[in-house]
């Protein structure tokens, strides 16, 4: 490729979140295939100083490798618009909607998607007695990744004790049983739908430790089913009013065709490691790791 110096990227990575260490390794990644791209790139970690060290920096363009709260929430891009500083993925309203998982639903539900019954409530309460009848799932309302999940069994006669890293609130849905399917969309087109397998939860781990899942990519599930995914999934992108990448998570229980599909969360700060769906998807659609980098520079901007 030819090598070009402008514009200068600053990625960000890394950060305070639960997800620091797999930010890490998106940032790296991401840098890597930029260099390969010919951008002139500096590796920033996510700090509290963060706004002076972008000053002093001075990059055209900001790429946003965060993952999780503060990076993901809306939090960075309000610094980002502050500094007028063109950055990736989505602006400061899609990043706080998409990131409040109860919150997103209530948009997804108002645009008619299918979404799982689910209630915000205190721990505490949640601790004492069941708040919906099992089966169900527990999780902090506004972490990504799968961090934090408790599944309550049909069969559990008490209620889940929690940890104490667990926020006050959190979120409690119904367990749907099923097919765990994804699809990102990249602009204003959905690339297609993988599987994902694992022997337990999708939860941290399957998502990042190797051999922790494994992917099969286009799924083997019917053609409706697949489109009703890239429908279903460009459609949140947009309610949400997400730019750049994002990916949309299902949950698909196959002895109900179509109405077994639900709709779990939209990500806007999706994972960009090695065993990362995004970079996956997007290569089988004949859109390499360091041109898929490529184009979400070239779509930064301000005002997302």
């Amino acid at each position: 490729m030819s090598s070009r110096t402008d514009p200068k990227v600053v990625v960000l990575m890394g950060g305070p979140s639960a997800e620091r260490e797999v930010s890490l390794v998106s940032g790296r990644e991401c840098a890597a295939a930029l260099r390969e791209a010919g951008y002139n790139v500096t590796e920033l970690d996510a700090a509290p100083t963060l706004a002076a060290d972008l000053t002093q920096f001075a990059p055209d363009v900001v790429f946003n490798a965060l993952h999780g709260r503060w990076g993901e929430d809306g939090c960075v891009q309000g610094i980002l618009e502050w500094l007028r500083i063109p950055y990736t993925h989505s602006g400061v309203l899609a990043s706080a909607l998409a990131m409040d998982k109860q919150r997103s639903k209530e948009v997804f539900a108002t645009a008619g998607l299918p979404i799982a019954q689910s209630v915000i409530a205190d721990r505490d309460q949640v601790q004492r007695a069941h708040v919906m009848t099992p089966p169900y799932v527990v999780k902090p309302n506004n972490e990504g990744s799968s961090v934090g999940i408790y599944i309550v069994n049909e069969d559990a006669n008490s209620p889940p004790h929690l940890s104490d890293d667990m926020p006050d609130t959190v979120m409690v849905e119904a367990y749907l049983a099923g097919r765990e399917l994804t699809t990102t969309v990249m602009g204003d087109r959905a690339l297609g739908v993988t599987e994902i397998f694992t022997d337990g939860w999708y939860d941290y781990d399957a998502k990042y430790a190797d051999g922790g899942s494994y992917h099969v990519v286009p799924a083997n599930i019917p053609d409706d089913i697949t489109q009703a995914c890239m429908d279903f999934a460009l459609r949140a992108h947009q309610v949400l009013g997400c730019k750049g990448v994002s990916r949309t998570d299902f949950r698909w229980d196959e002895t109900c065709g179509r109405d077994g599909l639900f709709l779990l969360e939209t990500n806007t700060q999706p994972g960009m490691t090695p065993t990362s769906l995004v970079p996956e998807q997007a290569q089988k659609m004949g859109i390499g790791f360091a041109d898929l980098c490529d184009w979400m520079i070239k779509d930064a901007s301000c005002d997302r």
